[in-house]
């Protein structure tokens, strides 16, 4: 490991949380596109990139403090379907990184001298089962080897790394066996740190049905993986998970929920009250828990965000 600077860590010192970003694909629908589609965001990427670079940028304002690109469904596999060769494929996922980095940058020419730290850019690296498009990620036995993961993985991370992403998101990851491949693939890349965040069946086992506290205690030893938590999960299973992420980690725990509806895998839609207000009010909850990164995964919106920074930066925490 090189004597890089932990980027979280740099702006953890600054601040006592740090905000990510909220959903993107809930973004890009309500501007009318369409992603019931097997390439679900990354279709956006083919047809209107520009959007996504409006999304970012909606973010940044809301005061997110990193943003998450939308590679988490764009992989060689998945594009190959739609009759795209590889060298295009490696160059739509770098386009991710750049979009993100435009949008963020182009946001601080104009806040530079303001409290914030400089934004983050976070790399997606969706699991597996998110290019299998059924489900996947929120069961996780794939019934795949390790090599196939690997052969899978690789050269969409170093796409990601190469365009210049300031860490990696390992994220919605459902099956210990996944995060132990992605961890050890990280390690070909010394100079690039990474989250991973797991998909949960419940407040004690990821999706597969391992342990928590199994999953905190075999990543412990990384010391690429600066942060471990869990997104894509109801906010009603958070506060307990995160204890027993504190219990079983000495990493920062990064929390991003979804709004408050249930997912239906089945009917792909989803059903309850999105938690706008509460969703502030929690996150004074998951703060005293233990986490110090949160943000919003599915349905949640720029608004969720600015309810955030409103609460912690109004109240002088940040």
């Amino acid at each position: 490991m090189s004597n890089k600077i932990n980027p979280i860590e740099a702006i953890l010192s600054q601040q006592p949380i740090m905000l990510l970003d909220g959903a993107l694909a809930t973004e890009l629908e309500s501007r009318g596109y369409n992603l019931d589609d097997p390439l679900w965001s990354a279709r956006v990427l083919l047809e209107n990139p520009d959007v996504i670079y409006q999304v970012h940028s909606d973010y940044f304002r809301a005061g997110a403090d990193c943003a998450i690109t939308a590679s988490y469904q764009a992989t060689i596999d998945g594009f190959s379907t739609r009759g795209i060769e590889e060298k295009e494929s490696l160059e739509l996922i770098k386009q991710t990184v750049l979009l993100a980095r435009r949008a963020r940058d182009d946001f601080w020419k104009g806040n530079r001298d303001s409290n914030r730290p400089k934004p983050l850019v976070a790399a997606s690296v969706g699991p597996y089962g998110a290019y299998l498009a059924d489900g996947s990620e929120y069961i996780g036995n794939y019934g795949v080897t390790d090599e196939r993961l690997v052969d899978f993985h690789r050269s969409r991370m170093a796409a990601l790394i190469e365009a210049g992403a300031d860490l990696l998101a390992f994220e919605t990851i459902p099956s210990l066996q996944e995060a132990k491949v992605l961890s050890d693939l990280l390690k070909a890349f010394p100079e690039t740190y990474a989250w991973t965040s797991f998909s949960l069946r419940n407040e004690n086992e990821i999706s597969d049905g391992t342990k928590l506290a199994e999953c905190a205690q075999v990543l412990d030893d990384n010391k690429q993986i600066i942060a471990m938590g869990l997104n894509c999960v109801p906010t009603d299973l958070v506060t307990d998970a995160i204890r027993v992420l504190r219990s079983n980690t000495k990493k920062t725990i990064l929390v991003y929920p979804n709004s408050g509806e249930t997912y239906n895998p089945e009917t792909k839609t989803w059903h309850g009250d999105k938690q706008c207000h509460g969703f502030d009010l929690l996150s004074e909850e998951w703060y005293q828990a233990g986490a110090r990164l949160i943000g919003g995964c599915c349905r949640t919106t720029p608004r969720h965000i600015e309810m955030l920074s409103k609460k912690w930066r109004a109240s002088k925490v940040l």
